[in-house]
């Protein structure tokens, strides 16, 4: 079989195929290019690829050299899914999530904000196939890539397929981490900050949990289906692990709840808060208006272009009217202030 080493990781050399290795059995591989692919027999030993699903070139692989089942195939293209697993012959069909953190190194067009990836997978006894959208990158696929290089990846598909789910979700951990920071942060902005700004930040903030969860809970449930399947590539040790990234799962779906849960009562704080200062403001505009209200009514009333207006003749009316509107104002002020209208 040709077999094609390389020293580094590389990636996208082939359209449709960011890389293809086979694995040694001892934690190593030898990277393979697409002709060593089409030659690539059970045989030879288990095989991991890894494909850009809306790629031409993979869908063709896919559809007619995979040697999959039409429906497999049809499911491991399909553009809009959600997490689940299907037990077929002696294969798993996976759908999965994993979280776009970073490109990497050298990427052009990486995400810019944290993304939830769809991920393929079709694992057998030997070959574990794994497909995403172009122009998104799961660093958890990068760095099992890297492990391998480095002779310290997995043996088996087993194996692979366990440290691709536990990967995925460790991936989430820095994702709610940074959600929570979020939140403890308007928790201080709403006494303190723009209003607008802030009810957008926990709208969005609302959504994402919310988002999170719709794909996470079935993650878990798809999770739990692989760790209970008798398919005979997954040893006693990889259910194992498998039930250990449950457990983390199952906590990260809890922190996420509790974060949602945290949302909603800022923004039911923030309510309140808007509608006190509304109260306030109307208040201060209240209070504005009872003490202009004294010197307009004197106004009006020696304004008033008719005969009999007192003081018209006399030098100290003025003075005095000017000295009576201010002591009524000064009385205003003090009782406002003393019912707290100020």
């Amino acid at each position: 079989m040709h077999e094609q080493a390389m020293n580094v990781a590389s990636y996208g050399v082939e359209p449709g195929l960011r890389f293809a290795v086979l694995l040694d059995g001892i934690g190593g591989c030898r990277t393979l290019d697409m002709e060593a692919v089409r030659r690539w027999a059970p045989d030879d030993g288990v095989v991991w690829l890894h494909f850009e699903r809306d790629h031409p070139a993979a869908a063709e692989w896919v559809a007619t050299r995979g040697g999959f089942d039409p429906l497999v195939a049809e499911a491991l293209l399909e553009e809009e899914t959600r997490p689940r697993v299907e037990s077929i012959d002696d294969g798993l069909l996976i759908i999965l999530r994993g979280v776009c953190a970073t490109p990497p190194e050298g990427a052009k067009d990486g995400p810019a904000e944290i993304d939830l990836v769809p991920l393929h997978i079709w694992a057998d006894q030997r070959r574990l196939v794994t497909l995403r959208d172009s122009g998104h990158y799961i660093t958890a696929l990068r760095d099992i890539r890297l492990a391998l290089d480095k002779g310290k990846g997995p043996k088996q598909t087993g194996e692979l397929l366990a440290l691709v789910s536990e990967k995925l979700v460790r991936d989430l951990e820095p994702v709610l981490d940074a959600m929570d920071e979020e939140v403890d942060e308007l928790d201080e902005l709403i006494f303190h900050g723009e209003a607008s700004e802030v009810r957008e930040r926990l709208k969005q903030l609302r959504r994402r949990s919310v988002q999170l969860r719709r794909y996470l809970a079935p993650q878990r449930d798809a999770l739990n289906r692989i760790e209970h399947d008798d398919a005979p590539f997954l040893k006693e040790r990889d259910k194992l692990r498998l039930r250990e990234v449950i457990d983390k799962l199952m906590r990260f779906i809890e922190y996420l709840d509790a974060i949602r849960d945290r949302t909603g009562i800022l923004h039911d704080d923030l309510s309140t808060v808007i509608s006190e200062r509304i109260a306030r403001n109307s208040n201060r505009l209240a209070a504005l208006a009872a003490l202009l209200l004294p010197p307009s009514v004197v106004a009006g009333l020696f304004g008033m272009n008719v005969g009999g207006i007192p003081g018209v003749n006399d030098t100290w009316a003025f003075i005095i009217i000017v000295a009576f509107v201010a002591i009524i104002s000064v009385a205003t002020l003090m009782v406002l202030k003393r019912i707290n209208w100020l």
